[in-house]
């Protein structure tokens, strides 16, 4: 679920309309009518450029229930790891067949594996066995099933969660959000819709419990959203240029859970 926002600045337009047009009515003096009709007009311009942007969820995608992706082997060659996977029900290099008819951002060489370092932004892989240099001595490693269009498969089986360094001492255990998409560069159609989607691991939200707060920010303006369940959305009405987004993983109280890489952003590009 959403929250819903109230747009007050509709609720007063249509006030102040109905003064008005009473006013009209019952003849009032045309001095307060022209001051009453100058702050409508004031209004409606404010109200009509404001922008409106929108979080829906993604409804279609196959769910993938059976699909389950596991670890089998990590080779380190003076930090040139090699990772290698076992996936079963899942084809990589396929395009999804979905059930909803509007463009979200695709790869071309079909289904993948998001894998992510530290919560950075994440690489796509194709194959079940590839290469990853890491620099950092002790990181947190995140990989799971996508389909084509990013959006990640989410079942308990479908992810890979693991670390590397003597010295890494995070608590697996840990309840952790995972930013995944939007991510860099959108242009042309891809632009009109951007996928929002982030992993979860050791928690899930609800009405009575964790939730994530969702800040776009776009025009030096901020739009907030929270939402209590775990599901796939898509951003519409942005403008061409910058946009900043901020996940954070809240607790029942609504305070921030003191967790690695809580909270996280991104910046992407619409051209």
């Amino acid at each position: 679920m959403v929250s819903k926002r109230i747009d007050f600045n509709f609720i007063i337009l249509d006030d102040i309309q109905k003064t008005y047009y009473n006013m009209l009515k019952f003849n009032t003096n045309f001095n307060l009518s022209f001051l009453f009709l100058t702050i409508l007009s004031i209004f409606y311009s404010c109200s009509n450029a404001e922008q409106k942007i929108y979080l829906k969820k993604v409804e279609g995608s196959p769910k993938y229930e059976n699909s389950s992706l596991e670890l089998k082997e990590i080779t380190d060659l003076e930090g040139n790891y090699t990772f290698s996977f076992v996936i079963e029900n899942y084809d990589l290099g396929i395009q999804t067949k979905k059930e909803f008819d509007y463009n979200l951002a695709n790869s071309d060489k079909g289904q993948h594996i998001h894998f992510i370092v530290n919560n950075g932004p994440y690489s796509a892989h194709y194959v079940n066995s590839f290469d990853s240099k890491i620099s950092d001595e002790n990181a947190v490693i995140l990989a799971f099933l996508s389909r084509s269009y990013h959006e990640s498969v989410k079942n308990t089986d479908a992810y890979v969660l693991t670390k590397i360094g003597e010295k890494n001492n995070v608590n697996l255990e840990n309840e952790f959000i995972f930013y995944s998409r939007p991510k860099g560069t959108y242009k042309g159609s891809d632009t009109e819709k951007l996928l929002l989607d982030f992993y979860l691991v050791n928690t899930n939200l609800s009405p009575e419990g964790n939730k994530v707060r969702i800040s776009i920010n776009q025009n030096e303006k901020s739009h907030k959203f929270l939402v209590d369940e775990w599901v796939p959305f898509y951003i519409e009405g942005l403008d061409k240029g910058e946009v900043s987004i901020k996940l954070e993983l809240l607790n029942n109280e609504g305070k921030l859970i003191e967790i690695p890489f809580n909270p996280s952003s991104r910046t992407v590009f619409l051209e």
